[in-house]
């Protein structure tokens, strides 16, 4: 994957949308650290392309959750700790 800068992205843009279209997938970066992901669509595909984005980016965010529920032992609670838990909770939020 071919990195680019925002400088780049700002000055060279003509060169960007080439590389784009050679590269499909291109990464943003400023001062050195990826801020974002330039990937190449089209009418037919940007549909397709956002579904399978918005489904890889919830799929990380449950694996996140299980990672963290495992490694605060959330994953050992009762029936009863989980609802008082929500409880909690709930009550906290009317307050």
């Amino acid at each position: 994957m071919k990195f680019v800068s925002v400088r780049d992205f700002r000055s060279k843009s003509g060169k960007v949308w080439k590389d784009l279209a050679n590269e499909k997938d291109l990464l943003l970066t400023s001062n050195g650290k990826p801020i974002a992901l330039i990937s190449s669509v089209n009418e037919e595909t940007v549909e397709g392309s956002l579904a399978l984005l918005r489904r890889a980016r919830a799929t990380a965010a449950v694996e996140k959750i299980q990672s963290r529920s495992l490694a605060t032992e959330a994953d050992k609670l009762s029936l009863k700790e989980i609802n008082a838990e929500i409880a909690s909770v709930r009550k906290g939020r009317k307050a």
